[in-house]
């Protein structure tokens, strides 16, 4: 129902439908009545009609992803969807099918590889999941029937005792010895994310507040904390109590960045021309072992998975190194069972070896 009051610059008009109010001012009667009509229009019509996928996307940036600790990666990833699928950004969201999502899927298989797709695909139906449960936008799922962009293998990628040496050693670290240099800090980051399985972020968080060597307890802020409205808990081992003593009276245990720890990172690892290793290896290596020690539970417990089926991301045994002990009735096999902390510790601080050397031609 619309009204229109008139006044001595023009006419306000007044529009009452379904509960919502919406008002305006206008220079002449006919603006009024011409914004009147089409606000009934529109407020009559349910929202799944006048509401698009872009409108979707924007208000689940702000309102949820915002919420993440991921939140910069997933929302320049939501507006390169909408600028770069500008079709289905204008798409109602009546109107979405599946066949509509299946063909983005396919198109943005051209563009990156099948886990990118799969993380797109992830936030994408939890926007329109959040759309039509909870702010009742859309009053079905488009996602259901939509297959996966395909195979996604896990990386098996493990990490061995001279690799962890030959980094040490490129990084010019010593364990035992408080890090002097940004150089010398990764050296001990990936050292003690060996020892923890915990990542890179969570290990430049650290700091007298958050470690408990008594307790051997470090408290970290986890990525879905904007959820559970706390940080996880991570019991340490001995070994990894020993690698953060010598940084656990720091206000900060780490001046480093998360970027430069990056980019040294894999400087080092690239002038050793180490193939295919990531940081995040350190993580699914660390998984690995524990798991010789401890029961599934307490494994997802030191990990911070809810979800047990997540593991079996980070844990690589081999089917060899798996009949090796059942065959010999041991807990880990020699090559994986180092400690890389001594491994580290067991020969002088040297220059990172050129290119062609022994040490490079071993790895």
């Amino acid at each position: 129902m619309a009204s229109f009051i008139p006044y001595d610059k023009g006419y306000r008009a007044q529009v009452f439908v379904r509960g919502r109010r919406k008002s305006a001012s206008f220079r002449t009667l006919r603006e009024a009545k011409a914004w009147a009509a089409s606000m009934e229009r529109e407020l009559g019509e349910p929202e799944p009609s006048r509401r698009t996928v872009s409108d979707l996307l924007k208000r689940y940036a702000e309102e949820v992803s915002a919420k993440k600790k991921g939140a910069r990666p997933e929302r320049l990833r939501i507006a390169a969807t909408l600028r770069d699928f500008p079709d289905l950004a204008a798409m109602r969201l009546a109107d979405v099918r599946a066949p509509d999502i299946a063909a983005w899927r396919d198109a943005r298989a051209r563009q990156v590889k099948a886990s990118s797709v799969q993380r797109d695909m992830n936030w994408m139906r939890n926007a329109f999941t959040i759309g039509r449960l909870e702010w009742r936008w859309i009053d079905h799922n488009p996602f259901e029937g939509v297959r996966g962009p395909g195979a996604t293998f896990s990386r098996d990628r493990r990490i061995s005792p001279a690799e962890v040496k030959a980094m040490c050693r490129a990084l010019h670290y010593r364990t035992g010895q408080a890090p002097e240099t940004k150089v010398q800090e990764v050296a001990l980051i990936f050292l003690i994310a060996l020892r923890t399985a915990m990542r890179a972020g969570e290990i430049l968080s650290l700091g007298r507040d958050t470690i408990d060597l008594q307790r051997r307890v470090a408290r970290v802020p986890h990525k879905m904390q904007y959820l559970t409205g706390r940080p996880r808990e991570i019991p340490l081992l001995p070994k990894a109590v020993r690698l953060l003593r010598i940084v656990s009276d720091r206000k900060q245990c780490f001046t480093i960045t998360s970027a430069s720890l990056d980019a040294l990172w894999r400087k080092a690892r690239d002038r050793l021309q180490i193939a295919d290793l990531h940081f995040h290896d350190s993580r699914a290596e660390a998984l690995t072992r524990l798991s010789r020690r401890v029961d599934v539970l307490t494994l997802a417990k030191i990990s911070g998975h809810a979800d047990i089926r997540q593991l079996m991301t980070y844990y690589r045994e081999t089917a060899q190194d798996i009949a090796a002990r059942l065959s010999t009735g041991i807990k880990s096999s020699p090559a994986s069972s180092a400690d890389p902390a001594k491994a580290c510790a067991s020969s002088p601080v040297r220059p990172a070896p050129g290119r062609g050397s022994p040490l490079e031609t071993r790895l």
